[in-house]
């Protein structure tokens, strides 16, 4: 997986995909014919926890929902790994851990930790130099595993732009393979980014309602990025059927008449049902006696 997603990087032209927070949402992104999905620190501590991302997430919650997601599919997930969960040194146990299972590539970002979503107010971030040794230690944890390291910074909301910049190109020289600079708030931003980083896989992150304009792949590939998330798509999407389904079941006694409801038989190819009838029927699950 790991080397599918950094042959997806070297290859021309913009890739967009959706962040899952579980198996179910990353079966049906690959279902739908995504090339690699991201996992959502968000989406999981919503759905694991009923709590906003404001670092409620221990780094074994974390990794298990990682290694859960990415052992679904047969596509790379990059997974959202937060600050690393500590100094460097915590960050080697992040990264030893997860370079043993099918995860390609991690986010790391330079929040102070307890972070926050990348779009609520009030974020803190670490220093430039801590950072830098917090991916130098990645780097070094990853060995020859080919994992993908994307160096996040957040330091737009509090030093600007230019210092999000600054901080992004030290970044890269610690050895991230990919620059993520979190909540640009204008077309003229993400351009002004793109146009600096020229010839650098750039990550955008898209959220409906966010900082960041809701730009067309277009535009971001023109500009010049390489990867692209759409961080809550899956599950503002999924919650809004959950209580369209719920108000429906309760208003009127019955999910008869509920709109677009999958069916059993659709949903039992998601979660590929054959697959498993034909490992049942190789091993034998009737009773026998001899």
């Amino acid at each position: 997986m790991k080397n599918k997603l950094r042959t997806l990087i070297e290859q021309p032209g913009i890739h967009a995909a959706p962040a899952v927070y579980d198996c179910i949402g990353a079966m049906t992104a690959e279902q739908a014919g995504f090339d690699y999905i991201f996992s959502s620190g968000f989406g999981i501590a919503a759905s694991l926890l009923g709590k906003p991302d404001l670092g409620y997430l221990t780094a074994s919650e974390m990794i298990d929902s990682a290694k859960r997601i990415a052992h679904s599919v047969s596509i790379p997930l990059i997974a959202d790994m937060d600050t690393g969960y500590g100094n460097p040194l915590n960050v080697i146990r992040t990264v030893e851990e997860i370079v043993q299972t099918d995860v390609a590539g991690i986010i790391l970002e330079d929040q102070v930790w307890p972070k926050k979503c990348g779009h609520f107010e009030g974020k803190q971030i670490i220093s430039t130099h801590e950072q830098v040794e917090k991916i130098k230690a990645a780097v070094y944890a990853r060995g020859d595993s080919g994992l993908v390291i994307v160096g996040r910074t957040d330091a737009r909301a509090l030093v600007g732009l230019n210092g999000a910049i600054k901080r992004g190109e030290q970044y890269l020289m610690a050895g991230a393979d990919v620059l993520f600079i979190e909540a640009p708030q204008s077309r003229e931003e993400l351009s002004t980014i793109a146009r600096h980083f020229q010839g650098t896989p750039l990550f955008a992150n898209i959220i409906e309602g966010g900082k960041t304009p809701n730009l067309s792949l277009d535009e971001l590939e023109d500009m010049g990025y390489k990867l692209v998330a759409y961080a809550l798509s899956g599950l503002f999407s999924a919650t809004q059927a959950f209580i369209e389904c719920f108000d429906t079941l309760k208003k009127d006694g019955s999910t008869e008449h509920i709109n677009q409801q999958l069916s059993f038989e659709t949903f039992k190819t998601i979660i590929r049902m054959d697959d498993h009838t034909a490992l049942e029927k190789r091993f034998g699950s009737s009773k026998k006696t001899d």
